[in-house]
């Protein structure tokens, strides 16, 4: 009896011995996950918006894109929202316009908040996340850049001021 719990003690020792070590390794190299490169052509997709029409990303080539990846839960992205719009009706004219993917939530949690901020730039819906994987976003929010030839000019992560979306926008206007 004592050498089969022995034994058990044992299999289960290593099996949380090897969880820890896992845990470990996963955590200090999920850093080495490469974000697009600036500089690099941004990878293409298609996406639906709010209002079914498809919008893919290297038919805004000859112009700026401002892609934003954000969630309704995410009080940075919320907070930035706003600024983003001011900052789409005065550039949309300007050869600059914003893509913001929203990154698997429902038609309905998205339609709400777009109306509650009543925004006016496309929203794109990435419900299988793969255009946020493509592109490695984590954590929310995060801004690419991408110029009129399609490759990356900036990345950001975080909260942006209206004055940063003004600037990065002005980058990127053809």
């Amino acid at each position: 009896m004592k050498k089969k719990r022995l034994v058990i003690r044992t299999i289960i020792l290593l099996i949380l011995g090897a969880t820890v070590a896992y845990t470990l390794y996963a955590n200090f190299t999920k850093d080495d996950v490469k974000k697009v490169a600036i500089g690099e052509k941004a990878p293409d997709f298609v996406l639906m918006d709010m209002n079914g029409e498809k919008h893919r990303l290297s038919d805004y080539e000859g112009q700026g894109v401002f892609l934003n990846f954000w969630g309704t839960w995410c009080k940075p992205c919320e907070r930035e929202m706003p600024y983003m719009d001011n900052q789409y009706k005065e550039f949309k004219d300007k050869g600059v316009t914003i893509l913001a993917v929203n990154v698997g939530e429902s038609d309905l949690a998205v339609q709400k908040f777009s109306d509650k901020h009543n925004l006016t730039f496309p929203i794109l819906k990435d419900t299988d996340g793969q255009v946020q994987t493509a592109y490695k976003i984590s954590p929310l929010p995060a801004t690419y850049m991408i110029d009129k030839d399609g490759k990356v000019v900036k990345y950001h992560t975080g909260e942006l001021s209206e004055d940063m979306i003004r600037d990065m926008m002005e980058q990127v206007k053809p």
